[in-house]
């Protein structure tokens, strides 16, 4: 698999990384019933497949995403390179808590550290700016820590221009990760060349849009979404949105099919077109599901496609702007 530098740093990653956000199970942000097992095992097979880096976060299904990875790299021998996140806690009853306190991210990266099973985080990120007044100190401990050799690089996510541009006074961000794919491109605005000229990388999440690109969606699948899936609540799920999408994916799939292609690895592609970006977070909660979308790595999108794909983007916004 192709791999590409993160920032200034020494790691490289390749262009398609394994995310962990969905195989958590329930919680507020849950994807529905999770089966452990397929959860290891599309770790495993990702790992086989040759993807050498995991993105994981503490809140995905309350702590049990990072103790299934931890579960996963103790039945093979490979050592992929390990991003985890701080900053969101959850109370007695679930709720989500933004804490940037010292301490409080202290101790995260060592229950991190115990429950992945390793000595040390290879990109440690701070998951949301939240509160917005506390990045600064949070961003200072989280430093701390890379200095005392518990985390190799800090990143953000979610961060704004202004944001990063307040932290990097205190420590080089190495990476960001932002949100970007196909239906949300505000990363193009102004971060991706920011990013680009301060030798900061990008690994962007949700390049299938939570899987409304990938072919597999339609009314009847929207339906029978558990009730406790979060894409139920989720604004592009609602119409117009939803509808303008399905129709879209209608039009790609041609232009996936004569290159041969599934329309989950043209969503991954598209992505990785942009040479700001380092690599792309790509989720899955089954063995096939990372098996079918890690080959997106090595597929480069003629120039004529992205013009077609750009034109059928430009149709779809005129769709949902005209209800």
């Amino acid at each position: 698999m192709r791999t590409r530098k993160l920032g200034y740093t020494d790691l490289e990653l390749t262009t398609v990384g394994l995310g962990t956000w969905a195989m958590g199970g329930p919680w507020l942000y849950g994807w529905g019933p999770q089966d452990d097992d397929e959860a290891i095992g599309a770790v495993l097979t990702a790992l086989e497949k040759g993807i050498n880096w995991i993105d994981t976060a503490p809140i995905y299904g309350l702590g049990h995403s990072e103790e299934l990875v931890g579960k996963a790299l103790k039945q093979t021998s490979q050592k992929p390179l390990i991003a985890t996140k701080c900053g969101l806690l959850w109370s007695e009853q679930n709720h989500r808590i933004p804490c940037l306190e010292a301490k409080s991210i202290r101790e995260e990266c060592h229950t991190s550290l115990k429950k992945l099973g390793v000595d040390v985080i290879d990109l440690y990120q701070m998951h949301w700016p939240q509160p917005d007044e506390d990045i600064e100190k949070g961003w200072e401990e989280m430093a701390k820590l890379a200095e005392q050799g518990k985390v190799r690089y800090i990143g953000v996510s979610n961060y704004s221009l202004e944001q990063i541009k307040r932290i990097q006074k205190i420590a080089p961000v190495a990476s960001l990760q932002p949100p970007y794919s196909m239906l949300h491109r505000k990363v193009e605005d102004e971060l991706l060349s920011y990013c680009a000229q301060n030798d900061i990388g990008v690994v962007p999440y949700s390049p299938m849009q939570r899987g409304l690109l990938t072919g597999k969606f339609s009314q009847e699948r929207l339906g029978s979404l558990a009730l406790d899936d979060h894409r139920r609540n989720n604004a592009d799920f609602q119409e117009p949105q939803f509808t303008a999408t399905l129709q879209l994916v209608d039009e790609l799939r041609p232009i996936a099919e004569r290159n041969g292609r599934t329309l989950a690895q043209l969503a991954v592609s598209w992505v990785l077109r942009r040479p700001e970006v380092t690599a792309a977070i790509v989720g899955a909660r089954r063995p096939e599901q990372i098996a079918e979308t890690f080959t997106a790595s090595d597929w480069d999108l003629s120039p004529e496609d992205i013009d077609e794909i750009e034109q059928l983007l430009v149709k779809r916004q005129e769709r949902t702007a005209a209800k």
